[in-house]
């Protein structure tokens, strides 16, 4: 029985222990202030009285996948905020892009900080040990939380840039490294790779909107990143147990 404890504990080790060395990384680092140009958008059109109309529209995407895994996946508290964040991630960009400045995008990274930090809680209760898991999903979320309430008070994005990106690193080499229970992890891995797609394609926002201008890639990023959503829903509502 001690031996086995010590085998389920190493694990959690590993990632507890990656976890804090990149949190003191951030340490290393100088602060990162919010940049008011990021709040300039390539595509500002206004159509049918709605500014920014294509990076406002192109949330519905979220707020139908999140109200989906709502209602229809269950089993899970981590999962169930999952679908949550996506839903409220929605409402929370479309709010952004309607009139861009820091208040309004804390609404914006509000729910998806929270559902960077469910993700990692799930793949813990998955892959390692449920019940650690399913312990770790509230401070996680409270940590998401306090990411962007430090932002606000001190203008320093460090720890929310843990946040955002801690999750989608780790995920590939938990796959990796620990088996699942369920069926689904090449669904998890699309959505990572989409993912990744969704913030090159930010960060070319303009450069693709100068091409053709017809969308931008801003709005294309809205489009890829809840692609990555419905992978995460499909992974979901198909996964089987593996025996």
């Amino acid at each position: 029985m001690v031996l086995a404890d010590a085998a389920r504990s190493r694990p959690l080790v590993f990632l507890f222990g990656l976890a804090v060395v990149s949190l003191l990384g951030l340490l290393l680092l100088p602060p990162v202030p919010q940049l008011q140009s990021y709040h300039l958008f390539a595509d500002e059109r206004t159509l049918f009285g709605v500014p920014n109309f294509w990076n406002v529209v192109s949330n519905l995407p979220f707020i139908l996948i999140g109200a989906i895994g709502v209602l229809r996946v269950r089993g899970s508290t981590s999962a169930t905020i999952i679908f949550l964040s996506i839903f409220m991630t929605g409402f929370g960009s479309s709010y952004y892009h309607w009139y861009p400045d820091d208040a309004a995008l804390f609404w914006d990274r509000l729910p998806m900080a929270i559902g960077f930090m469910a993700i990692l809680a799930y793949l813990i209760e998955e892959r390692i040990d449920a019940q650690v898991g399913a312990k770790l999903l509230w401070p996680l979320i409270a940590l998401g939380v306090a990411s962007l309430l430090l932002w606000r008070s001190t203008d320093d994005l460090r720890l929310y840039v843990w946040v955002q990106f801690f999750p989608c690193l780790v995920l590939p080499l938990v796959f990796w490294m620990f088996p699942s229970r369920h069926t689904g992890t090449l669904l998890w891995l699309a959505a990572a790779g989409l993912y990744a797609l969704a913030k090159l394609l930010e960060y070319s926002d303009a450069a693709i909107y100068s091409g053709a201008r017809v969308l931008s890639g801003h709005t294309f990023k809205h489009l890829v990143a809840a692609g990555a959503c419905y992978a995460i829903l499909r992974a979901f509502q198909t996964r089987r147990p593996i025996t």
